[in-house]
C-alpha cells in the first residue's frame, strides 16, 4: 500500500465531500480508516465483505486520479436474448389484448409473454425478465381502480385483482 501513502488525509476528505455515489464514498471512507490506523481486517468486518476487497479497495488508489480509482468501469452486461427487432414486435404484440394468443386469458400475465415468446422466437426467458420486459413494452401491474388507461380490456376484469395493463 505504498500510493496510499503518498495520498493525504485531507485529499481524500475532499475525494469524498465531492464523490456521487454509496459505493465511492464506501471506499474512501474505508482509505480514510485506513490511514488511521484501522486494519483491513478490521475495514472487513465493519462493511462485511472479505480482506481481499478492502484490499482491492485501496490498490486502486495506485490509480491517476482518487476519483477514477474509487468509481467502478462501465460494464455492459450480458447482451439481450431478444434482437431490437424482436424486441419492438413483443411491444407491439403487449399493448394489445392477448386474446389472439390466448382464448382464455383477458391481460398479460408473466407466464403468458414466457410461452408467447417461447413459441414466436424461440427463446426461453425467466418470469422476472418476462416482468421486465412487460415493464419496458409499458405495462404495469395495478389495479382497477388505479388504471386510467384507455386500451384493453374490452371484457370486464375482477376490480379486486391486480393485472398487466397498458400505462
Amino acid at each position: 500500500m505504498d500510493h496510499i501513502e503518498d495520498i493525504s488525509l485531507e485529499d481524500l476528505q475532499q475525494a469524498l465531500d465531492q464523490v456521487e455515489g454509496k459505493k465511492p464514498a464506501m471506499r474512501l471512507l474505508a482509505a480514510i480508516a485506513y490511514k488511521n490506523g484501522v486494519t483491513q481486517t478490521e475495514l472487513a468486518e465493519w462493511y462485511g465483505v472479505q480482506r481481499r476487497t478492502v484490499y482491492s479497495w485501496l490498490k486502486r488508489l495506485e490509480e491517476p486520479t482518487i476519483e477514477n480509482a474509487v468509481r467502478d468501469a462501465h460494464r455492459s452486461g450480458r447482451p439481450r436474448k431478444l434482437t431490437e427487432e424482436q424486441q419492438a414486435s413483443l411491444q407491439q404484440v403487449l399493448r394489445r389484448s392477448p386474446t389472439g394468443f390466448s382464448d382464455d386469458a383477458v391481460t398479460w400475465t408473466p407466464e403468458l409473454v414466457r410461452q408467447y415468446i417461447h413459441e414466436r422466437f424461440g427463446i426461453d426467458y425467466s418470469l422476472p425478465s418476462c416482468r421486465r420486459l412487460m415493464k419496458e413494452s409499458g405495462l404495469r401491474f395495478c389495479s382497477l381502480d388505479d388504471y386510467e388507461g384507455s386500451e384493453f380490456p374490452t371484457e370486464p376484469l375482477d376490480e379486486e385483482t391486480k393485472h398487466w395493463l397498458p400505462e
